[in-house]
């Protein structure tokens, strides 16, 4: 018996050695008049496919059907006249059983060594192309009882033997596509991330929404407070900003008479990294006329519990070691009740900063300084002491008007906005709104945002006069609302890191790690 001895961790050769053996093989194969980076290969089956269809086959039997496939060789195990490949392909493994007379007999024409040649000229990692039929070993494992095969792809370097043990995390994000090879629980969360984002466009298109591309380049940034990317187009001599929020341009919509639209796409975001950030990341917004924030809150626990139910088949999941019941309806719960139940502090009473300030003295907070408004003191004590704790899905409503310039004011709470935010496992979600249709109100919130950013603050936005002016024609009563769908496939794949659902995350450079 023989194994595939250029894997990592099994010869002492070096990664440059590993590739000069191989590329030898390369000229061997041509050599023989064979082209080791192939056009083409007709597939006429896929792996679970098989595994499926015949899993009630008898050990030692053998099925007289033909078929065709092509794949990835992911473990070689080579006797003298027999060998045994794993074959990988999109959906799965299975069981290359190579016998030397089946081979010969059927490519002996054209390649008198062609069994030697499948010996020696192949490695793990090598994409391979075989024909045969199909028979479950005496030890149960269905195979493909290979009659020709061809070398599609001839890989130069080497696949890791543990991949799993690898301590350099980043390299797994750096190498992606080598940790898809490896990792079929990666390429299952992948998956699953696609099932969900055509899930959410389904699920509105369903329900009369429009799907409508807006902008990614912008001349004044909005629709939230974020740092921008800034970039300059050499033509018109101006510099633009990549979009923070699809916000402004979907409302632009609405105000042009289309009652219900949306958009999936990325956004950009010029700030931190962690494992629940990434300065490009992926959001679903959608807007809908004569709507209110209740009618949005009803709408999400539907969405996400459809989405559970059609991608997971349940909606009782569990998100690292923790269960979680998607089951509506969630709780509701305003910023102000919740600050109180949890810490004793009502911000009701507390009229002015210096109240607020002396009130939340021994909660130890340390951006306290930069809260210039009880609103925003009140959002800190929730960010600092109580957000991590929602772990059930949950919505906080009502949020202070100084955090929230475009949303519409309550309609019975002064100092407060119809606005939600959805938290599960401790970690905003969802983020929706009565939209503020005022253009009056809008301007003067506006102008406080602008006099922020004078004042040197990065997150704030500037006036968009363009926005406000469609305003001004008339918005009917709308509201809105954006999901983070990375942070969605994170819930629904128990994903720990944003990193692990975004298929090439950004890194930094790897010399400077």
């Amino acid at each position: 018996m023989s194994s595939d001895s250029n894997r990592p961790g099994q010869s002492a050769s070096s990664l440059e050695e590993i590739r000069a053996a191989r590329l030898q093989k390369v000229e061997d194969l041509k050599q023989l008049g064979l082209n080791p980076f192939a056009y083409r290969w007709t597939v006429t089956a896929q792996t679970a496919d098989l595994q499926a269809k015949y899993a009630d086959l008898e050990a030692g039997a053998e099925v007289e059907v033909e078929v065709s496939l092509a794949g990835r060789i992911l473990a070689r195990r080579v006797f003298g006249k027999l060998a045994f490949f794993t074959l990988q392909d999109e959906s799965g493994l299975i069981q290359l059983y190579l016998d030397k007379t089946t081979i010969q007999a059927a490519m002996g024409a054209a390649d008198e060594k062609a069994f030697e040649h499948l010996k020696q000229l192949t490695d793990v990692g090598d994409i391979l192309g075989v024909r045969g039929t199909l028979k479950r070993t005496e030890k149960g494992e269905l195979s493909v009882k290979v009659q020709e095969y061809a070398v599609l792809t001839k890989s130069l370097l080497p696949l890791p033997d543990k991949w799993h043990g690898l301590t350099d995390v980043a390299k797994r994000y750096r190498q992606r596509y080598v940790d898809l090879i490896v990792n079929p629980a990666v390429r299952d969360t992948f998956r699953k991330r696609a099932l969900i984002t055509t899930g959410i466009r389904r699920y509105l298109e369903d329900r009369g929404f429009l799907e409508i591309e807006t902008p990614v380049l912008q001349s004044e940034a909005g629709g939230a407070e974020a740092r921008p990317f800034v970039t300059y187009h050499n033509t018109l001599e101006m510099d633009l900003y990549l979009r923070i929020a699809t916000e402004l341009h979907l409302k632009r919509l609405v105000v042009g008479g289309f009652e219900k639209v949306f958009e999936i796409g990325r956004i950009f975001r010029n700030e931190g990294v962690s494992t629940r950030h990434n300065p490009e990341f992926t959001s679903v917004e959608f807007y809908q006329a004569y709507a209110d924030y209740h009618d949005f809150m009803d709408l999400t626990e539907d969405l996400v519990a459809t989405l559970a139910k059609d991608v997971l088949g349940t909606l009782k999941i569990t998100y690292q070691g923790i269960d979680i019941d998607l089951t509506p309806p969630w709780k509701r719960i305003s910023m102000h009740d919740l600050v109180k139940e949890r810490t004793g502090i009502d911000f009701h009473q507390l009229a002015t900063l210096e109240e607020a300030k002396a009130a939340v003295q021994d909660l130890n907070l340390p951006g306290i300084d930069s809260c210039d408004s009880v609103g925003k003191l009140l959002n800190e004590v929730f960010e600092e002491k109580i957000e991590s704790t929602l772990i059930q899905p949950t919505f906080l409503i009502d949020h202070p008007v100084e955090i929230s310039p475009l949303s519409k004011p309550h309609r019975s709470k002064p100092g407060v906005v119809e606005r939600f935010e959805l938290f599960v496992v401790g970690r905003e979600t969802a983020n929706g709104f009565s939209e503020l249709t005022d253009p009056i109100d809008q301007r003067q919130r506006f102008d406080l945002q602008a006099a922020r950013k004078a004042a040197g603050d990065l997150e704030a936005t500037g006036v968009d006069e363009d926005f406000l002016t469609a305003l001004e024609y008339g918005m009917p009563p709308t509201c809105g609302e954006g999901i983070g769908i990375d942070r969605l496939v994170m819930l629904l794949t128990d994903s720990p890191s944003i990193r692990d659902v975004i298929a090439f995350p950004l890194l930094k450079p790897e010399r400077e790690e």
